[in-house]
């Protein structure tokens, strides 16, 4: 059974009776909830509360979803929160304006209840793994750097994209555990978002083409493992 203790989530809408609705129903699962109105609010209150997980709406006024998840991205300051835009835009633009400014998630409203919850579930899931994560394997003459997207191998520094990065520091967080596939893409993708089997194979592909084969074994039948070489 997951626990929720430990995890604060920053409900961030222009719409009081969504903030209500939101609030109450993660509280009920334990989570400890804070709210905002606009993204200028929201920016102050991330300094503040230092989030695990940020629900946040596009259009909004005094500072929209986009500007605030850009501003927050690029504070060093702040230990970054997972970003996940709540909004009833489902325009393919709108989409990929978040996700350039940094989002990790995209989640359409209305919403139910009970999916809300698993999404969430499924986003934190990512807090968790990355807090287990050591960002320096120096044994292996690897270090993970998490602020920058950035690995270093002997020496060369590699800038990979996000789920290239998030892939590999899934793996790196047990070294040696062997990581099937539908945990890498609950884990790396979320259990709502729809890619094949394939896009896991192509990004180790992409993976060991920038660090080398030794680093990511392959699994036969079974999915992937950080190797400790």
């Amino acid at each position: 059974m997951e626990t929720n203790k430990g995890h604060v989530i920053l409900l961030v809408d222009d719409e009081q009776d969504i903030l209500e609705f939101l609030s109450y129903t993660l509280q009920k699962e334990g989570y400890k909830v804070f709210t905002a109105t606009n993204g200028e609010e929201a920016v102050k209150k991330v300094q503040e509360i230092s989030p695990s997980l940020i629900l946040m709406d596009v259009m909004m006024p005094q500072m929209d979803g986009i500007e605030a998840c850009q501003i927050i991205r690029k504070d060093l300051n702040l230990k970054q929160p997972i970003i996940a835009f709540l909004t009833a835009r489902a325009e393919d633009y709108a989409q990929i304006a978040g996700f350039s400014a940094g989002a990790d998630d995209y989640i359409n409203k209305p919403i139910r209840p009970r999916l809300l919850i698993s999404k969430i579930q499924s986003l934190l899931r990512r807090v968790n793994v990355a807090n287990t994560a050591n960002t320096e394997h120096h044994e292996v003459g690897i270090i993970i750097d998490r602020e920058r997207f950035v690995v270093i191998v002997e020496k060369q520094e590699f800038q990979l994209p996000k789920k290239e990065f998030e892939l590999l520091e899934l793996l790196a967080s047990r070294p040696g555990k062997v990581f099937n596939r539908e945990q890498i893409l609950s884990l790396v993708w979320g259990n709502e978002t729809v890619v094949g089997e394939r896009t896991i194979d192509v990004h180790i592909r992409k993976l060991r083409e920038k660090l080398g084969e030794s680093y990511i074994r392959t699994i036969k039948g079974v999915g992937y493992t950080f190797n400790q070489v």
